[in-house]
């Protein structure tokens, strides 16, 4: 029976998967404008991020409140190699000329000149940050409330920090105005359509291999974790590092997609990074299902496509209605709206089922076998 299980679940992952490469490579490109598809381009970004998350929350139990941190690394990666590459060599950056405060180009600018070392970078660089902050933190067995306003403290210090140094950073207007991407004009809707098959094809690539990790002995080690840290301790593994690699991964896909955020939308600064955009991630996860894999994906992207059409109707209170979406979520509905899915499904089963027959272990319904074959996919 668990077999069986298993095997359905992985048919309905296969085919989900199916969808949603002909929804985002045969429909969407036809059925939206272009603006609407670089609206949607920006959205499969934050669903990047979102997968992160639903590994180191949903799979670790590590509910991390300063993405925003990793999201921005990556794109200031990305934003200052465009910048230079439209400056062309020697110059400095438009924004650096405007401000005036410096005569040449800082040290530290001058490796993202080359593609080589930007790319890398976007990825490497928030990996590296956080590779250095899970290890003091993980070590010292911080975790829970704890873990999660540390990390919303790097993000407030983050976007503080930027904002310090409008020389170099752009200050709160950030970097923006890009012309080119790699050789192509970001002016040219061709070209932006690229942008977004590239941002489409990354996501999928990243949740199949966020979906090979959960179902590697890994992923069944970092839910133990989750569970029962002490009974991991106890068996000889060492639950900091378990959790420092689902951190390092999250941090690293947060990277990716800011990286690919800049083209996208053509703008990064402090605002996007900061404790409101790392919560904004978080919401998004919860309500689509932190403990699924397509879960946290679709809840990004309702959650931002809900605050694209929401705040222009109710420019003052959709702020109110988010955190009132996310209370509901939590208070009633604490498995995301995936859950809908898999509770109808549980009770589709219990109605077809003869009465008094068993189909699963005893102490286990049918119902909640399915449930956890779900949760596991």
């Amino acid at each position: 029976m668990n077999r069986l299980l298993a095997r359905g679940a992985s048919l309905r992952v296969g085919a989900g998967f199916a969808a949603g490469a002909v929804l985002l490579f045969a429909v969407a490109p036809f059925a939206l404008s272009d603006f609407r598809l670089g609206l949607l381009a920006k959205y499969l970004c934050l669903a990047m991020v979102a997968i992160g998350i639903g590994l180191a929350w949903g799979r670790g139990g590590l509910l991390t409140l300063g993405q925003g941190v990793f999201f921005g690394l990556g794109g200031y990666a990305m934003a200052m190699h465009l910048k230079l590459a439209d400056a062309g060599p020697g110059n400095m950056p438009d924004f650096m000329e405007l401000y005036g405060q410096l005569d040449e180009l800082p040290w530290w600018w001058r490796p993202f000149a080359s593609p080589y070392f930007a790319l890398p970078a976007a990825v490497l660089l928030p990996m590296a940050v956080a590779f250095l902050l899970g290890s003091l933190v993980f070590r010292r067995r911080v975790r829970g409330a704890y873990f999660a306003i540390l990390s919303q403290a790097l993000a407030a210090a983050m976007a503080i920090f930027l904002i310090g140094q409008q020389g170099t950073t752009g200050g709160t207007n950030g970097l923006t105005d890009f012309q080119g991407f790699f050789g192509y004009d970001l002016d040219d809707p061709v070209n932006q359509r690229m942008v977004y098959f590239i941002i489409a094809g990354v996501l999928l690539l990243l949740l199949l291999a966020v979906r090979q990790l959960m179902h590697s002995r890994y992923g069944e080690l970092l839910v133990a974790v989750r569970d029962a840290e002490e009974r991991v301790r106890f068996l000889g593994y060492d639950p900091a590092n378990v959790k420092l690699v689902a951190f390092v991964t999250a941090a690293g896909m947060a990277g990716l997609a800011g990286a690919l955020f800049v083209p996208a939308v053509g703008i990064i600064n402090p605002a996007l990074i900061g404790i409101v955009p790392s919560i904004e991630f978080v919401i998004g996860v919860a309500v689509g299902g932190r403990a699924t894999l397509l879960g946290p994906v679709l809840g990004a992207v309702a959650v931002a496509w809900a605050k694209t059409t929401l705040s222009e109707q109710f420019p003052a209170a959709w702020t109110y209605l988010q955190g009132l979406l996310f209370v509901l979520v939590v208070a009633f509905l604490p498995g995301g709206l995936a859950s809908l899915v898999r509770m109808a499904r549980a009770r589709r089963r219990t109605a077809e089922s003869p009465p008094g027959t068993a189909e699963s272990p005893p102490g286990r319904t049918a119902s909640t076998a399915g449930a956890a074959q779900e949760v596991a996919a």
